[in-house]
């Protein structure tokens, strides 16, 4: 059986594709786990047109039916967005879904392989997985960072969760030779605050000069993805100090109560939002809306490129 007959893509993003014109993917997990419904049906329908507004196409990644779907219906858009026994789906977990047609939300890993099958470069999320506090003794990390190492995608984000080890997590990368760009920032931004304390390989001013990075990186012959650290816009970024306090009680309440795992990551943000009184989720919104932009501007100007 061709991998591609696994791929379900919706005619519009079937013909942007075939057109070579600028598509941007998004994955499902921020839908299905990551907020309430019904807000998460309306932003779905707000980064949609943030992306369209930019010129690119939105292509929404998820599993259903047994299918690697690219682009969602309404229906299906429901389904995700209701999270009525939706799994969420990391690279191991796809054979077994495709399988039994267990309907699943795609994790940036997930997202980001899907999007490479179906020709798309570009992909814009909220915050990457990586290495876990403790991680060099639980060896707690995320497949993200491994797919970032293999698979030929420009992932926007606004840097790594608070949550994890932000350091190592850019050593990995390091390793793994995945190039860390700063987006008109030469610090790695946390997720809800504009800094981290770390630096990235590189300053880049404009969507144009990643956009060259990318097709330079990938017409040499080396493999693996592009990661784009984009800050949280100044006026919904959150102080460093005062987050860093919150997720330390988090990661407490989490040891205390045995969360680990595949578990570990929604059980923080969910704590992080009640006790930051609802403005991290807000934070995490608009930051996502500003990644979609980046991103669409990424897509159109590697587009040009091709």
């Amino acid at each position: 059986m061709n991998p591609m007959d696994y791929l379900s893509i919706t005619p519009e993003i079937q013909k942007a594709i075939a057109a070579g014109k600028p598509v941007v993917a998004l994955e499902s997990t921020i839908l299905s786990h990551g907020m309430p419904w019904p807000e998460n049906k309306s932003f779905a329908h707000e980064i949609e047109d943030i992306i369209r507004a930019e010129g690119a196409v939105p292509a929404t990644i998820a599993v259903i039916g047994g299918k690697l779907k690219v682009g969602l219906t309404p229906d299906e858009l429901d389904l995700m967005c209701k999270n009525e026994n939706v799994a969420k789906a990391s690279r191991r977990d796809l054979p077994i879904f495709l399988t039994t047609g267990q309907t699943a939300a795609t994790t940036v890993a997930t997202t980001m392989i899907v999007a490479a099958m179906a020709g798309i470069s570009v992909f814009a999320t909220g915050g990457i997985g990586g290495v876990h506090r403790k991680g060099e003794v639980t060896m707690d990390i995320s497949a993200d960072l491994q797919e970032l190492a293999h698979t030929p995608v420009t992932v926007v984000c606004a840097g790594a969760k608070m949550i994890l080890d932000i350091g190592r997590t850019l050593e990995y990368l390091e390793t793994m030779g995945v190039p860390v760009l700063g987006m008109r920032t030469s610090e790695f931004p946390s997720f809800y605050c504009k800094s981290s304390g770390f630096g990235v390989d590189h300053r880049a001013e404009t969507e144009t000069e990643v956009a060259k990075i990318m097709a330079n990186k990938w017409n040499v012959g080396l493999t693996g993805g592009v990661l784009v650290g984009n800050p949280v816009p100044d006026e919904y970024a959150l102080d460093f100090g005062e987050m860093s306090a919150v997720v330390d009680q988090a990661l407490a309440a989490a040891e205390t109560k045995g969360v680990h795992g595949k578990e570990i990551t929604p059980f923080l943000l969910a704590y992080i939002a009640e006790h930051t009184h609802g403005t991290s989720l807000n934070t995490n919104i608009q930051l996502a809306y500003n990644n979609a932009r980046v991103a669409s501007r990424i897509a159109v100007e590697y587009a040009k490129l091709k």
